[in-house]
């Protein structure tokens, strides 16, 4: 099945680091959150990957072009000019890097990449969220209501500790707890390729009228993903993944647990 990376955003709230490379770019303990996102469908078994560029685009596939080499020992013949690359620990991923232009909505992004998809099942999420989702069960769970649209809901860890109060007194009090209500977009979508009958151009987002519409149809369906899944919008964010990723026990890091990595 493949899966389709939305990748070309500006991340603006990210400045600090997007004014140099791409939002999906930005690294977790030295490899870009794109390539964290990547390992997590990989985790599933899948390898096939759509990559929709736009923002400084030429980067990641700089990124991509070369991965292979760095993640390889290298034997290198200089009178000749010739190298080969020896024992790579590199992915077996296939790649393909689109440019889908500078200004593209997230649902255009996606529709220019429908002659690269065919007419099948494929998979879609985010540059810049990560999760330690079951990607099988969810696509099992698509599988088993028929719609064309599936959307992965989570409930984000609140920001600030949360006070339950009786007047004036604190009845309870949770540092940073899970959010009860209001479920939310997490990304991690599965589509038909009936979507792309709701994607109607470059300023098409996905998330107004094709997911709405999609909504008052009874198309779209809802995998609760009850488990971790943190977004990097913020320096801070960015920081807390960071920290995760060197304790050793990030929970998007799924390779161990499956035996698709």
């Amino acid at each position: 099945m493949k899966v389709v990376l939305l990748a070309g955003g500006r991340g603006t709230r990210l400045s600090e680091e997007t004014d140099r490379r791409p939002k999906p770019m930005v690294e977790i303990g030295g490899k870009p959150i794109l390539w964290h996102i990547m390992s997590v469908y990989h985790a599933a078994g899948l390898r096939e990957f759509y990559i929709a560029c736009g923002y400084k685009g030429e980067i990641i596939k700089a990124y991509f072009r070369d991965l292979h080499l760095q993640e390889s020992d290298l034997v290198v013949e200089l009178a000749k000019g010739a190298y080969d690359a020896i024992r790579s620990n590199a992915p077996d991923w296939r790649i393909t890097l689109v440019d889908t232009g500078l200004d593209t909505m997230t649902g255009g992004r996606i529709r220019r990449l429908r002659p690269d998809l065919g007419e099948t099942t494929f998979l879609a999420t985010y540059g810049d969220g990560l999760a330690d989702i079951d990607v099988r069960k969810l696509i099992a769970f698509h599988k088993s209501h028929g719609k064309l649209a599936t959307v992965t809901a989570v409930r984000p860890q609140a920001r600030f500790g949360a006070l339950v109060l009786d007047g004036d007194a604190v009845e309870e009090f949770a540092e940073k707890p899970q959010i009860a209500d209001g479920w939310i977009n997490g990304g991690f979508f599965v589509f038909e390729p009936g979507i792309f009958r709701y994607l109607q151009g470059d300023d098409t987002v996905l998330e107004r009228e094709p997911l709405e519409r999609l909504a008052q149809e009874g198309q779209l369906m809802a995998y609760r993903h009850e488990g971790f899944w943190q977004p990097m919008d913020t320096l801070r964010e960015k920081h807390l993944l960071e920290s995760l990723w060197n304790s050793g026990k990030a929970p998007w890091d799924l390779r161990r647990s499956h035996n698709g990595g």
